[in-house]
């Protein structure tokens, strides 16, 4: 005697029943990892903050409000949800300078960076890549170039970032740009370029408010 073959709406109540127990085993795990993942991140943040900030010791977070910069109280390993500016200062109070999350298009995708700034000098003092998927080999360099990356200790921001050929540099807003992946290191540069447009004047204004306090 054979088996009598399931119904269409047994099959149908079986798949409905494990999609619901497979949604919830998904649900449980993201329940589960995310704070990790948002302590990993925070920490990672941290660490690029200092990395651009050379000498800071300490750091407060700024965050849009208005027209203007309101200081951010995280609680515990917080990080603002929306756009921030990180505040980067000797024990002593002496301000160090402002690291700047910022990200554009690059050749294969978008890329996302941050940058240390010192407004007494009008320069970037630091840069590191938080994420980016260039070409392997080429437009990756921009994470890991030691020679790229001297361009960002002592850089101009005005009249704008410029890239120039590797070894054509004279001019203190300039970038020696890496040779064979040109479109990646220009993308750095308007992310730069653009970063600086933004939060600037964002950070004279906070600059003007601690004077006038």
């Amino acid at each position: 005697m054979s088996a009598k073959e399931p119904t269409f709406f047994r099959l149908v109540a079986t798949l409905a029943v494990t999609g619901l127990l497979s949604g919830l085993v998904l649900v449980c795990i993201y329940l589960v990892t995310q704070p990790m993942i948002l302590r990993n991140q925070a920490e990672a943040m941290r660490r690029a903050i200092y990395k651009v900030l050379p000498g800071a010791e300490r750091i407060s977070t700024f965050v849009i409000e208005g027209d203007g910069l309101a200081q951010f109280e995280p609680v515990g390993d917080e990080m603002p949800a929306g756009d921030a500016v990180f505040a980067g200062r000797k024990d002593d109070g002496r301000l160090v300078g402002y690291a700047i999350p910022a990200e554009g298009a690059g050749f294969m995708d978008t890329v996302r960076l941050i940058f240390g700034y010192d407004p007494s000098r009008r320069a970037i003092i630091g840069m590191q890549v938080l994420d980016s998927k260039e070409t392997p080999g080429l437009g990756d360099k921009i994470i890991f170039d030691e020679v790229f990356h001297r361009n960002f200790v002592e850089l101009k921001v005005e009249p704008e970032i410029v890239g120039v050929k590797r070894g054509e540099k004279v001019n203190p807003n300039e970038v020696d740009t890496i040779t064979g992946a040109t479109i990646s290191s220009n993308a750095v540069i308007s992310i730069l370029n653009e970063g600086s447009d933004r939060w600037l004047p964002l950070l004279e204004t906070l600059e003007q408010g601690e004077v006038d306090q």
